[in-house]
C-alpha cells in the first residue's frame, strides 16, 4: 500500500476502496491506513491541494468542479478550501478568458444570444462560477 500511496497523491477513499478490494478484514484495513497517515504516506491536505492544481492547470477545470469533485471524494470542507487558495486569482481569470476566447471562434451560431448562451453554458459545464462567465462572455 506504500507503493502505491508512492505512486501519486491519493485520498482515505481511494486507498479504502483499494483495501476493501483486496479483501482486506475491517481491523487490517484501520491499522494500513494509520500507517500510512503516520508515515505520511496519506495526507488529504496533501492530495487536495495537488489535485486542485492539477485539475486546474492540466484540464483547466473551475473552482466550482473542482469543489464538486473533492466532495465526491470525502474530503473535508476545511482541506478543499486550502486547496482552492492554490489557485492564483490572475491565473484563473486569464484561463477563463482563453478558454471562452477559443470556444467563441468554435461555435457556428448566427443568432449572439444563441451564441453567448452556449458559450456561458460550456463555460459554467467547465466548473467556473456563473457570474465570472457572464462578465467574460459580455468581453467576448
Amino acid at each position: 500500500m506504500e507503493r502505491y500511496c508512492v505512486y501519486r497523491e491519493r485520498c482515505h477513499k481511494e486507498v479504502e476502496t483499494k483495501l476493501h478490494e483486496m479483501r482486506m478484514i475491517p481491523q487490517a484495513r484501520e491499522v494500513i491506513l494509520l500507517h500510512l497517515m503516520e508515515h505520511d504516506f496519506l495526507n488529504e491536505e496533501r492530495f487536495a491541494k495537488a489535485f486542485a492544481r492539477g485539475k486546474f492547470n492540466i484540464k483547466k477545470w473551475g473552482r466550482e468542479k473542482i469543489k464538486r469533485e473533492l466532495q465526491f471524494r470525502e474530503i473535508s470542507s476545511y482541506n478543499i478550501k486550502a486547496a482552492i487558495k492554490e489557485i492564483d486569482e490572475n491565473d484563473y481569470l486569464k484561463t477563463l478568458e482563453d478558454l471562452a476566447a477559443k470556444k467563441a471562434v468554435l461555435i457556428k451560431e448566427s443568432d449572439p444570444f444563441k451564441k453567448r448562451h452556449k458559450l456561458s453554458q460550456y463555460l459554467i459545464s467547465r466548473g467556473f462560477e456563473s457570474n465570472l462567465v457572464f462578465d467574460t462572455v459580455k468581453n467576448v
